[in-house]
C-alpha cells in the first residue's frame, strides 16, 4: 500500500508531530510488585498535567492493579511528555522529504508486515485514517490491529521528527560557519536522507520507483493459539 505523499509544508516550522493532530505515542512497560502492565496509545501534550493522575488512576481501577501502579503510571507518562515538550519551540528542518515507514506487528493473532512511502512534510496526514483504509483493504477484522498501525507510525514520525531538528541545528551552525549558505543547506538535506535509510535498513534512494514498490506487498497472517503462546513465551524470556 502506498503512503500518503503530498505537497507538504517548506520553509522552517517550530518542532511538532507531523501529522494534522498533534499527539505524542507513550508508551508503558511497568512491573511492580510482581505485576506487569503494558499499554500504548497516545496523548495531546496541551492536555493539563493532572489529566495524567486521573487516567493513572481510572487505569488501575479499571484493571485491578496495585494502587502503587498510580504512581509508576503517572510518572512515566509524565517522563515522556516531558521528552516531547523539551523539543517545543525548536526549529524542525524541513524540505522534500519522502520516508520509508516499516510495519512489523503482532497484534493478538494478526501478524501484520508492511512499508511505504510517508510524506513527512503533509501536516495534514492522519495516521489513524489511515491504518483503518490500510486494515479495511487487507481485510483485517480483529478492532485493535488498527490503532497500533497508527501507534506504530506515530513513533516512526517522532523519531524521525526528532532527527530533523538536529538537522536544523547543524544547519544552523553550518550556516554561520560558512558563506554560500544554499550549498551548506542542501548537504545537511542531503545527510538527514543518508541517517533516514540508515535508520530503516534502505540500500537506495528514499524515494523508490514504482516498480520497486511493488515488490513491497503488505502481509497479513492470522496466527494460531499455539504459534501465539508461543511467541508470547519468547518475548517473555527475551524481556527478562
Amino acid at each position: 500500500m502506498k503512503g500518503l505523499v503530498s505537497t507538504g509544508w517548506k520553509g522552517p516550522v517550530k518542532f511538532r508531530m507531523p501529522t494534522a493532530e498533534n499527539l505524542v505515542p507513550i508508551r508503558l512497560d511497568i512491573q511492580f510488585e510482581g505485576q506487569r502492565y503494558k499499554d500504548a496509545f497516545t496523548w495531546n501534550p496541551s492536555d493539563p498535567d493532572n489529566e495524567v493522575v486521573i487516567f493513572a488512576k481510572r487505569t488501575v481501577k479499571d484493571l485491578k492493579l496495585p494502587y502503587a501502579f498510580v504512581t509508576q503510571i503517572a510518572q512515566s507518562i509524565q517522563s515522556q511528555l516531558s521528552d516531547f515538550r523539551a523539543y517545543e519551540g525548536q526549529d524542525m528542518y524541513t524540505g522534500e522529504k519522502i520516508i520509508p515507514i516499516k510495519l512489523d506487528l503482532r497484534v493478538n493473532q494478526t501478524l501484520i508486515k508492511d512499508q511505504f512511502l510517508w510524506d513527512l512534510n503533509n501536516f495534514e496526514s492522519d495516521p489513524e485514517e489511515f491504518a483503518r483504509t490500510l486494515c479495511k483493504d487487507l481485510g483485517v477484522e480483529d478492532p485493535e490491529v488498527g490503532p497500533a498501525v497508527a501507534f506504530a507510525i506515530r513513533e516512526q514520525l517522532y523519531e524521525i521528527a526528532i532527527q530533523s531538528v538536529a538537522s536544523a541545528r547543524e544547519s544552523r551552525l553550518s550556516k554561520k560557519g560558512r558563506r554560500g549558505s544554499d550549498h551548506g543547506s542542501a548537504s545537511k538535506a542531503s545527510g538527514l536522507s543518508m541517517d533516514l535509510m540508515k535508520l530503516f535498513s534502505f540500500k537506495s534512494s528514499v524515494v523508490r520507483k514504482r516498480k520497486d514498490l511493488d515488490v513491497y506487498e503488505p502481509v497479513v497472517d492470522l496466527l494460531t493459539s499455539e504459534e501465539v503462546d508461543a511467541l508470547e513465551a519468547r518475548e517473555e524470556r527475551h524481556a527478562r
